[in-house]
């Protein structure tokens, strides 16, 4: 069976009878090339591919760096093509028909060591309004988990400093209330005495404002999140979310309880929360391996 004729009447099929775009044809071409020299080097007929084949070959794509993406890109691109080869009989039987996207490849959060979170906090310094502001923004995210569409939407009567807590609005609307540790109360308790009086232009019941007086925005606080961690000098890549990361996988590596951490997080399933078991994990492996004997 000759390869080379059978994926150019598959790119055939893709342009012609599915009216997909050029660019569209080229990365199946480009995905399917590359899947056709790891075959070759096996020395395996398109014939005889089986599934564990193809496992192997989207491992060590993403062995070499690949985005998750990117292989669970490979993969749609090699069940199409073997859809198409079983549709037209030129192989009995579709390894792929059983397979799903690579879920388990799914690219684990960036974290903050605890050390890095200290550093990032300690960077907002100062006495100026914007630092004190700044402040209290990171060690609210830190120590509530919230995601950042959360923090710009909370109102002054949402937090309760004397009962250490907070009522928040989540995804879908769902409101939740989250601890709000005696850290983070200090910096807002700060800010509102010695910050957001300066920010107030007009009556606003928002927590937290920008230099007009107006409700932050989120843009705002990815760039407060991104300019500290300038300062502070960390190199990982910071996210939005990286403090929400770091918060849950914080929490799990000290004992806290998966059900407990889903409830703060405001996940709807706990299947979302269990990747920072994955995380913590990680975490375990580590001090392992620093740690035993014989690792």
């Amino acid at each position: 069976m000759d390869k080379e004729y059978l994926l150019k009447d598959f790119l055939s099929y893709l342009g012609l009878e599915r009216g997909l775009s050029e660019n569209t044809v080229k990365a199946y071409n480009k995905d399917l090339s590359k899947f056709y020299g790891f075959i070759q080097s096996r020395k395996v007929d398109l014939k005889s591919v089986r599934r564990d084949l193809i496992s192997d070959y989207l491992w060590s794509e993403r062995e070499k760096g690949k985005e998750s993406s990117t292989v669970a890109r490979n993969l749609v691109s090699i069940k199409s093509f073997f859809r198409f080869l079983t549709r037209e009989g030129h192989v009995d039987e579709d390894p792929t028909e059983a397979m799903d996207s690579p879920k388990l490849w799914k690219k684990l959060p960036e974290v903050l060591s605890v050390n890095e979170v200290e550093k990032l906090l300690n960077s907002a310094e100062g006495r100026s309004p914007q630092a004190i502001r700044d402040r209290a923004i990171l060690e609210l995210l830190y120590a509530s988990g919230l995601r950042i569409s959360e923090l710009v939407n909370l109102k002054v009567f949402d937090v309760n400093l004397d009962v250490g807590f907070l009522k928040c609005k989540g995804k879908g609307g769902k409101e939740r209330i989250v601890p709000v540790g005696s850290e983070a109360a200090k910096a807002i308790q700060r800010y509102l005495k010695e910050a957001r009086a300066k920010y107030l232009k007009k009556s606003s019941d928002f927590l937290f404002l920008n230099r007009s007086g107006e409700k932050i925005s989120r843009q705002t606080c990815w760039k407060i999140i991104k300019k500290h961690a300038v300062l502070s000098g960390i190199k990982k890549y910071i996210s939005p979310h990286t403090l929400r990361h770091s918060f849950a996988t914080h929490l799990l590596e000290h004992g806290a309880d998966l059900r407990s951490v889903q409830e703060m997080l405001g996940h709807a399933n706990i299947s979302t929360t269990q990747i920072y078991t994955h995380v913590d994990r990680e975490y375990l492996k580590q001090i392992h391996k620093k740690y035993h004997p014989r690792s």
